[in-house]
Parts: structure tokens; C-alpha cells; sequence
């Protein structure tokens, strides 16, 4: 055969992405172009909703070419032997650079940008999320060449494409495949959805041939919110840059989830940390941190957040982008709660809710007492159940959960004060990461808080009470805070809290 070796495409997708489609509109392609072609598929893990990697290979000479003979094509994707891997997620296209499909004197890659958290980056107890700059960095370095794509800042036409049609477009523009464009359109129109499909199609012909947008993500817009223009002015007439950068994503959500006063109490309780900060080198480090930290913690996670967020319109928008809704074609939505006696305790008045927890926790019953639940969101009444409970933001300010937290951020704000007015700038900034123990909801929050009390009390109280300057204080705070975040039930936390107060040993008299 004069043709030296089969072109080779490997396709990583997750379940429910078309990866199968796109698959079979290769090779059917790849038929009506007169070539020999093979496709296969290899069942993955579930990292998110499943992962199948597909391997297509195509010998660039047409069957009446090859005068009867057949090449033996691959079954698999080996190593170094692809010549386009397409990926619709951003770390599992940086999977494909690590497994080493991705070559620097072959490859083409396709990849999508954007991320899908895979479950043990949800599981985990503190920012469990990979970093994308790293993928990121093996993308830009590894491939021979690259496509890479946002697929929320995409021009019109392509905004809202399957990924799997805009993908094949995408190969089809790039020229690396021996088959005329028309049919490739003969495969989508003998499929599914072929009009759907077919403008996915033309829209990645067009950024082929166009240019892609940069995968850099767009900052989000501001909510339409009568307050926040003149807040923001005043926060960036106030604060240094590297603590704007934080306010000005902070203030919306807090308005958002409460009130423009709630937004303005944040700015009040930056204040007295921006006059501590001792802002090194002209970098306000320590602002920005608890900046950051403080916003996620003002905007805790309770029922009426959960109802707040699974009513919105946004939500239900990016729902029916998931599941590639038509336009006006109905989607039903069925939420999967737990509330349990520790939510409306929450809810309750400090006088009322105090004691209900502290009999549901003597008693174990605050981990056992769950009502469980099945609401259609997309019902009326599922629908109005959620929006008038996210409609008590309103009493939130008068519940015992609020009273608690905002008690609790009162706390922690004063240990990283009284740390940075006496000069100790490291441990200042060590009790503002404590926060990162503190997240999500239920139970997982429940853990979190009694990590985090440990560690307050056990590693950042003793490193308060020795003498200013210590330089080994911020070091056991921060292993008290990587301790606590290794394990649910804080065995890890409670092993480095005890040698952490243990004496040193005693040195050895000299033989």
C-alpha cells in the first residue's frame, strides 16, 4: 500500500454527550467517501456522568484505490499514534495529554474548556477542584496544534450547539480528514435531530475557517440591582485593587442573597482589617483573603439558599441547555431534598431553634431525623414551594442560624485582628484561610463547623497566647487547618492537635 499509516481519531466523552453520534457520523462519512474506516468504543469510569473514549481510523486511500485489499485498523488508541483527540471537557482533554495520546509532532486537539467537576473534586473537604491552569499549560505546550473553545463565549450562531456538532464542524474546518464537507452533512441529515445538528455543523465550519475566542472565561454580569452601581463606585474609590478584584464579585452575590444593607455590612467589617494589614511589598494579602473568604461565609448555605438557587430562572435556563431542549418543549425537573431537624432549628428564633438543636444533639436524633423529599420544581406547586421558601430571606436576619454565623464571623474576625495589630502578619493570614473548613450544607457543614471550632480552639488560641513574633505559630495553624480538612471525622485533625500540645521530647545526654 503507498498509504504509509490510518488517520486516527480519539474522541473522550462524557455520557450523554453525543460522543457515540459523533462517532457514528465519522464513520458514516467516511463511507459515503469511499474510505475504509473502523470505529470502537471503550467504556470508562464515572468520573462525572460517565466517560467513553471512541477511537475512529481511517486509511486516507478510497476502497477502488485499494483494488480489494483491506487494512487492518486499530481497535484501541495507542500512545503517540493519534492523530486528532477531541475532548469536551477541559481536564479530561488534559487526561489525554497525560495518558500521552497527545503528541507535539501529530496531534491535533479539539477541546472545550470548560469543566465539569468530577465527583472526588466534590468530595472533597476543602477546594477539592483541579487546577485548570495546569491543564491548561499542558494544553497550550503538548499538541502539535489546538482548537480550543468556550463554549459560553462563542459568537451567536455557535452559543448553544451540541458540542458533539460543533466538534465534528470543528474537525471537518481543520482539514485534517480526507472527506468532503457535504458528507459529513449527509451523515447528520440521515441521524438525529439533523436541523439541530446540522447548524451546529455550519457554526464550527465557520470558527474553523473564522478563528476561535480565547478559552479565557468572561466575567459574569452584574445583577440589574438599583444599589449596586453607587456601592461599587464607593468600594473602588476605597479599596486597594487586589481587594476590589474580590469586592466587586463579592457585592452582587450578597445583595443577591440578602440585602444591599448585608452588602454594605461587608464593606463596614473589611474596614478595620484593611487598617491592620501592614499590605507588604504594597500587596494587601491579608484584605484580600478574608475579603474573599468573609463573602463566602456571609453567604452561607441554608434552606432558603437551596430554594433561592433550584427556583431561579437561571438554573432552569441552564437546565434545558443541558438536556439540548427545544424551544418550547417541556422538561420536568424533580429536586431530591432532606431537610432535617438541624434546617428548622435553623430557621427558627435564637430562643426557640438554640434548644431544639441542643436536644436533637443530646439526645443523636440532629443526624437521624430527615423528611425526605421529591418536589417537581417544574410544577406549579413544587415551583411555588421553593420560590415562597427562598421568599424568607426576609426573616434570615431574625433565625438562629443567622445569629449563630454572624456570631461566629464576629469571632473570627477579631483572632485575625487582634493577630495583625500586634505585628503577626503570617498568622493573620493563616486564621483567615480557617474559613476554607467552613462549606456547604447539612451535614457537610456540620463537620466542617466542628472542625473548624478544633482548630480555633486548640491550634489558633495557643498561637494567640505565645509571644508576638513566634515563627513557628502560623506553621501549626496551618497544619491544624490541612488536618482538619483531610478526613470527615477528623481522626487526622485530632492525631496533629494532640502532638501539637504535646512537650518536645527531652534531647538525649551525650553518651
Amino acid at each position: 500500500m503507498s498509504a504509509a499509516r490510518p488517520i486516527s481519531v480519539l474522541i473522550s466523552a462524557m455520557g450523554g454527550e453525543g460522543g457515540g453520534v459523533m462517532t457514528d457520523w465519522i464513520v458514516a462519512a467516511a463511507q459515503k467517501a469511499d474510505l475504509p474506516v473502523q470505529g470502537t468504543s471503550i467504556p470508562g469510569v464515572a468520573q462525572r456522568t460517565g466517560a467513553t473514549t471512541y477511537l475512529v481510523e481511517i486509511w486516507p486511500q478510497t476502497n477502488a484505490e485499494l483494488g480489494g485489499r483491506r487494512p487492518i485498523l486499530a481497535v484501541h488508541p495507542e500512545p503517540a499514534g493519534v492523530d486528532v483527540v477531541i475532548a469536551t471537557e477541559l481536564v479530561e482533554a488534559a487526561r489525554c495529554c497525560e495518558r500521552g495520546f497527545v503528541s507535539p509532532d501529530r496531534t491535533l486537539l479539539i477541546a472545550a474548556t470548560r469543566r465539569v467537576y468530577a465527583t472526588v473534586e466534590k468530595q472533597a473537604m476543602g477546594d477539592g477542584r483541579f487546577d485548570p491552569e495546569r491543564a491548561f499549560r499542558a494544553l497550550r505546550e503538548i499538541p502539535a496544534r489546538t482548537m480550543l473553545y468556550d463554549p459560553d463565549r462563542l459568537p451567536p450562531p455557535a452559543r448553544g450547539a451540541s458540542l458533539n456538532a460543533l466538534s465534528l464542524g470543528l474537525l471537518a474546518g481543520a482539514g485534517v480528514l480526507p472527506i468532503p464537507h457535504e458528507a459529513f452533512r449527509a451523515a447528520i441529515r440521515a441521524g438525529v435531530a439533523p436541523e439541530t445538528n446540522l447548524r451546529g455543523f455550519e457554526a464550527g465550519l465557520a470558527l474553523a475557517a473564522e478563528g476561535l475566542p480565547g478559552p479565557e472565561p468572561a466575567a459574569a454580569p452584574l445583577p440589574p440591582r438599583a444599589e449596586l452601581p453607587e456601592m461599587l463606585r464607593h468600594a473602588a474609590a476605597t479599596l486597594p485593587a487586589d481587594v476590589l478584584a474580590v469586592a466587586e464579585i463579592a457585592l452582587p452575590r450578597l445583595v443577591h442573597y440578602q440585602s444591599a444593607a448585608y452588602a454594605r455590612r461587608y464593606l463596614e467589617r473589611l474596614g478595620p482589617v484593611l487598617a491592620a494589614d501592614p499590605a507588604p511589598g504594597g500587596v494587601h494579602r491579608l484584605s484580600a483573603e478574608v475579603a474573599r473568604q468573609l463573602a463566602l461565609w456571609m453567604c452561607y448555605e441554608d434552606v432558603v439558599r437551596v430554594a433561592q438557587l433550584k427556583s431561579s430562572a437561571a438554573r432552569f435556563a441552564e437546565l434545558r441547555a443541558e438536556v439540548r431542549a427545544k424551544e418550547g418543549e417541556p422538561v420536568a425537573v424533580t429536586e431530591f431534598l432532606k431537610p432535617g431537624i438541624g434546617e428548622a432549628a435553623d430557621l427558627l428564633p435564637p430562643f426557640l431553634g438554640r434548644p431544639l438543636r441542643a436536644w436533637a444533639e443530646r439526645t443523636g436524633r440532629i443526624g437521624r431525623w430527615h423528611l425526605a423529599l421529591r418536589v417537581r420544581s417544574t410544577s406549579i406547586t413544587g415551583f411555588l414551594a421553593l420560590f415562597l421558601l427562598a421568599r424568607l430571606r426576609r426573616w434570615r436576619p431574625f433565625s438562629a442560624r443567622f445569629a449563630e454565623e454572624q456570631a461566629a464571623i464576629a469571632a473570627w474576625l477579631a483572632r485575625i485582628l487582634a493577630a495583625a495589630r500586634r505585628g503577626d502578619h503570617d498568622l493573620a493570614l493563616e486564621i483567615a484561610a480557617c474559613a476554607r473548613l467552613l462549606k456547604g450544607y447539612g451535614d457537610t457543614y456540620r463537620r466542617g463547623r466542628e472542625g473548624f471550632a478544633l482548630v480555633m480552639q486548640h491550634a489558633v488560641d495557643p498561637a494567640r497566647a505565645a509571644p508576638a513574633g513566634d515563627a513557628s505559630a502560623p506553621g501549626r495553624v496551618a497544619r491544624a487547618r490541612e488536618a482538619a480538612l483531610a478526613d470527615p471525622e477528623h481522626k487526622t485533625l485530632r492525631a496533629t492537635l494532640a502532638s501539637l500540645a504535646a512537650p518536645p521530647p527531652l534531647a538525649r545526654a551525650a553518651e
